[in-house]
């Protein structure tokens, strides 16, 4: 902890005369991030840094936690999730913290004791910001990827209308329950939208199909149900179907069909539309 009577030495130690430490500051990140930010952008994020922590030493702040700290905090989370966005490491945004450390050393080289402590104590300040700045950037990446996985849930689970009153859900790949509770709302909101009466699940591109994920369908076709509108599964490749029969589960009165062709040829019967065979569809 920083004592109050030891704050004018730490402040002393950044506000040396005629050095200007923010500058070299900035010099020795911008040579660490490889130019991928600019001169000047980087320039008023660390000046402005800089003379955050200056003013809060000044204060008599006492770590990363101290109310004197929280302009300091606030701009070090602004870094952290620019950082986080623009594709930088862990590593790379703490050394935004950690370089000043390294700024300072050629000061001491004919330091007193007084400056060498100040320098023991500011250093302890910067390890607490530089592991602040660590956290914060990995929460934002974490949040960062769990919305690009949101993103991608949505994107691979498209609700299709193949006809008036007749829509379709074609899912390719691994179903989980995260996904399957997603086909549930997106199809179940579809038949608001369109105001269709007939729903087909199609899982021709699914590999396997676990217990949780065949009862987290049926939840939906029972769902879409209790909406009036009538449920089709097609596409059940013949392990699925082993592995169906394996777990006992039980489809009960819900129709399957082996294609989509087929559960959509269902669907517009449902809907009164005659569907006629194209003579050179059967060869």
């Amino acid at each position: 902890m920083v004592k109050r009577d030891n704050a004018v030495d730490l402040v002393g130690l950044l506000s040396i005369e005629g050095q200007d430490l923010a500058a070299t500051w900035v010099s020795e990140v911008q040579a660490s991030l490889g130019g991928r930010i600019s001169t000047a952008e980087l320039d008023r994020e660390l000046r402005e840094l800089y003379e955050a922590l200056v003013e809060a030493l000044r204060q008599g702040a006492t770590g990363v936690h101290s109310e004197e700290m929280s302009e300091v905090r606030a701009l070090l989370t602004e870094l952290s999730r620019n950082r986080a966005r623009q594709g930088f490491s862990p590593t790379e945004t703490a050394i935004s913290v950690f370089a000043l450390k390294r700024v300072l050393e050629p000061v001491l080289q004919d330091g007193s004791a007084a400056e060498i402590r100040a320098y023991l104590q500011l250093g302890r300040i910067l390890d607490g910001l530089g592991l602040f700045t660590i956290e914060t950037f990995t929460q934002t990446r974490e949040e960062i990827i769990t919305a690009q996985a949101e993103q991608l849930l949505e994107l691979s689970t498209p609700v299709v209308r193949l006809w008036d009153g007749v829509i379709a859900v074609p899912l390719v790949g691994t179903l989980d329950s995260a996904r399957t509770q997603v086909v549930m709302e997106k199809l179940l909101q579809a038949l608001v939208d369109t105001g269709s009466e007939q729903a087909i699940i199609d899982i021709t591109g699914v590999p396997a199909v676990d217990t949780q994920v065949a009862q987290h369908l049926l939840k939906t076709i029972v769902a879409a149900r209790l909406m009036g509108a009538e449920c089709t599964v097609s596409g059940i490749s013949p392990q699925i179907a082993q592995t169906i029969v394996a777990l006992g589960i039980e489809f009960g009165d819900i129709v399957t069909k082996a294609s989509l062709a087929d559960a959509l040829k269902l669907a517009l019967s449902r809907s009164g539309v005659d569907v006629v065979a194209h003579e050179g569809a059967q060869r």
